[in-house]
C-alpha cells in the first residue's frame, strides 16, 4: 500500500521497550493495566505518552506508527482486532470501511459529545463524519490541515500561486523549478485536480488519457523526487527549487517554525471538485472493537481532549498541525504567535473553505499504474 498523508519515520515506530509486532496473547492479557494504540506520529511521543501512564498507575501502553492508512486497516482484518485497543486514521475510513467491516465499535456518546462544543465551527456541528448512520458517535476528531503543494514565496507569490493553482505545475516556465514529494496516493489526487479531473469519482476513457499526460508532465518537468519531508524543504530553501508538488501545513511547518516563514503551503483558490482545489486530511481515533477490550481506551481518548495534550499531539516532535480543539480559548492560548505562523493559522480558515474532503481515490489501482509508469519515465 501507498502512502495517505506522509511518510512513516521508523523511529516513531514505538515507545521505548516496545517491540514493534504485539504477539496477540500478550496484548490480550492483563487488559486492565494495557493499552495498544495503532496511530500516525504524535499519539506516540512521550509527551503524550507518559503523563496518561502516571496517571492510571504505571499501565503499559503502547503506541505504533503505521505507514499507511489502508496497511492499518488491513492490519485489523488480518486479526489484529485481538491487539489494538483504539485506532488513529484520515476522515473517510472510519464510515467507509471500519464501521461497515465491524472492526470498530461505538464511542460514549454521553462521555464524548459535550467535547464537540468547545471545537473550532468546522467540527462543532458536530462533524459529520465522525457518526454513522444511526447517529453513533464512531471517532473523535483532532489534528488535521490542507494539503495541496508549497512555495517559496520569495520566488512564486502566494497570490499567484493560490491563483495559477495546479496549473502552475503545468507553466513551461516551471520546467526543472520544482520537486515531487513521492507521497504517492495524494500524488495521485493532486495529479486529478491539475488535469480538472475528480479524483474521488469514477473517470471515463477520456480522463484516464488526461491522467497519464499530466503524469507524464509533472513527472518530466520535477528536477527532484524524494519522499522525504526535510530534504524537500532544504531544496526549497537553498534555491534548488522554488516549489514542491504535494504538501501543505503539515510539510511546511518544520522550516516555518526555523523562521523560514518564505516556504508556506498553498491552496488553490478554485478547482474541479464543486469548485475547489485544494484538499483537507482530518485524523480521526475509533475504538477497535477487541473481543478483549481495555478499560483504558476510552480513559485516552477523553486523556487527549485536555488542553495541553491537544499542543502536544499537534506539536510532536517533526511536524505541527493545528486540532479542532483550538476552538477551545484554552487550548489555543498554549500556541504562542510563532508556532501559530508555523501552522499558518492566519489563513487556515480560508484554506478550508477551498479544500474538499480527503476521500478514497475512485480508480486507484488503474491510476496508480498509470503513475508509476511515468514516474519511471
Amino acid at each position: 500500500m501507498t502512502l495517505t498523508r506522509r511518510t512513516f519515520t521508523t523511529g516513531l515506530a514505538a515507545l521505548a521497550g516496545a517491540s514493534t509486532v504485539l504477539p496477540a496473547r500478550r496484548a490480550i492479557a492483563a487488559r486492565d493495566s494495557e493499552l495498544n494504540i495503532l496511530c500516525w506520529e504524535g499519539y506516540n511521543t512521550d509527551d503524550v505518552l507518559s503523563p496518561f501512564r502516571k496517571m492510571n498507575a504505571g499501565a503499559t501502553v503502547r503506541a505504533e506508527s503505521g505507514t499507511s492508512d489502508p496497511d492499518m486497516i488491513n492490519k485489523l482484518r488480518a486479526g489484529e482486532v485481538n491487539v489494538w485497543d483504539l485506532i488513529n486514521l484520515n476522515q473517510p475510513w472510519a464510515r467507509g470501511q471500519l464501521l461497515p467491516e465491524g472492526l470498530i465499535k461505538p464511542l460514549t456518546k454521553e462521555r464524548f459529545m459535550p467535547y464537540f462544543e468547545k471545537m473550532a465551527p468546522e467540527f462543532a456541528a458536530p462533524y459529520p463524519l465522525a457518526f454513522a448512520d444511526n447517529d453513533d458517535l464512531i471517532g473523535m476528531p483532532q489534528r488535521y490541515g490542507p494539503f495541496s503543494f508549497v512555495v517559496n514565496t520569495d520566488k512564486i507569490s502566494r497570490e499567484m500561486a493560490e491563483d495559477q493553482g495546479w496549473k502552475l505545475f503545468l507553466d513551461p516556465a516551471m520546467k526543472d523549478r520544482y520537486g515531487v514529494l513521492t507521497y504517492d496516493n495524494w500524488n495521485l489526487i493532486h495529479m486529478c485536480l491539475t488535469g480538472d479531473l475528480n479524483p474521488f469519482e469514477p473517470l471515463d476513457d477520456a480522463g484516464f488519457e488526461t491522467f497519464t499526460g499530466i503524469a507524464e508532465q509533472i513527472f518530466g518537468g520535477a528536477k527532484l523526487l524524494t519522499d522525504d519531508l526535510v530534504a524537500m524543504n532544504t531544496a526549497l530553501i537553498n534555491g534548488e527549487i522554488d516549489a514542491y508538488f504535494t504538501g501543505g501545513t503539515y510539510t511546511a511547518s518544520p522550516a516555518r517554525l526555523d523562521g523560514m516563514t518564505n516556504i508556506r503551503g498553498v491552496t488553490p483558490k478554485s478547482g474541479p471538485v464543486g469548485g475547489k482545489g485544494g484538499v483537507v486530511w482530518i485524523e480521526l481515533t475509533s475504538l477497535v472493537n477487541n473481543p478483549d477490550p481495555s478499560p483504558l481506551a476510552e480513559d485516552f481518548l477523553e486523556f487527549v481532549q485536555a488542553p495541553e495534550i491537544c499542543k502536544a499531539v499537534g506539536f510532536a516532535e517533526g511536524t505541527y498541525n493545528p486540532v479542532a480543539q483550538m476552538g477551545d480559548p484554552e487550548v489555543a492560548k498554549l500556541w504562542d504567535a510563532d508556532e501559530l505562523d508555523a501552522i499558518q493559522w492566519d489563513s487556515l480558515e480560508e484554506e478550508m473553505a477551498n479544500s474538499v474532503e480527503y476521500d478514497v481515490v475512485a480508480d486507484y489501482d488503474k491510476l496508480m499504474q498509470i503513475y508509476t509508469a511515468a514516474k519511471r519515465g
